[in-house]
């Protein structure tokens, strides 16, 4: 699929559009990722969906941005980038930053979204990895952030429960992705938004959970069992305070179940909407 390219705000975005007169599936990526690890949905869903994926700000092949963007920037702009391509209504579904910007989108405008799903969703709960807290640092951020082999080794060991499935073009991806110039910046730029010391910050994840509560959309939650950036206790503490919500536990799957598990993610996806639907 071609990556198309739209201005919003004063950034070019890239996204990719499958098209159609269908409901439209809006696909987000996590912190340091890109709308590649969506093809297997954009591939397997278009012909019941309009499926859209993008690159954030900051992320990917779109244009880095001046400020920090926390979650809730993120929401917002990604209702700019809808508004840029006509769209009123959206299915929001986002992997794990994306799942919290989808949350706070849901927030900004209720009536705009019909459905969520999340998959290992960021902002849901205290904890977070060493190394995202070590980064929010001053100075030692910077450090550990710099792009590099050992950056790109990282962040394979994070995202991938199996490390011998990472296909070449996912390891070509991420290095792409850490090596471009300013993105590492954006990246930490970024984390002390969502992250302290000490863990995701209070002032998110209490509002996250507290706009799961309230909704009355329906909202799938998915979560890989070994998943070492965010617990699964996250999303089974949300979804137990989310009114019409169900969760799906994938086994031998981390943070990217979109990637690691794209048949049973994409399938559960479908049944979720068509349940709902009916």
């Amino acid at each position: 699929m071609e990556d198309l390219y739209t201005s919003v705000q004063g950034y070019t975005i890239r996204y990719r559009d499958t098209g159609g007169e269908k409901p439209v599936l809006l696909l987000t990526h996590g912190i340091g990722s890109s709308l590649e690890t969506w093809e297997a949905q954009a591939d397997a869903l278009a012909d019941h969906l309009r499926v859209i994926s993008w690159d954030l700000p900051g992320h990917g092949l779109s244009d880095i941005p001046h400020d920090a963007f926390g979650i809730e920037t993120y929401a917002r702009f990604a209702w700019y980038f809808l508004d840029a391509l006509k769209i009123d209504q959206t299915i929001v579904g986002g992997n794990s930053m994306g799942g919290g910007i989808s949350v706070h989108m849901m927030n900004a405008y209720p009536e705009r979204v019909t459905h969520a799903v999340l998959l290992n969703a960021a902002g849901l709960g205290k904890d977070s990895p060493l190394p995202f807290r070590l980064m929010s640092l001053p100075i030692l951020g910077d450090l550990m952030s710099k792009p590099g082999k050992m950056a790109i080794d990282n962040q394979i060991k994070a995202i991938f429960y199996n490390q011998e499935e990472v296909t070449d073009k996912s390891k070509a991806i991420i290095a792409r992705n850490v090596m471009r110039e300013g993105a590492q910046a954006a990246f930490v730029a970024t984390l002390k938004e969502i992250t302290t010391i000490f863990g995701q910050r209070k002032s998110l994840y209490s509002k996250t959970l507290a706009i799961l509560s309230a909704t009355k959309k329906p909202v799938l939650f998915i979560h890989g069992r070994h998943d070492v950036v965010i617990p699964l206790a996250h999303s089974q503490h949300a979804q137990a305070m989310t009114p019409a919500s169900k969760l799906i536990i994938l086994e031998e799957c981390g943070h990217t179940p979109q990637l690691e598990k794209p048949v049973e993610v994409n399938k559960r996806l479908t049944e979720f909407l068509l349940e709902h639907e009916a």
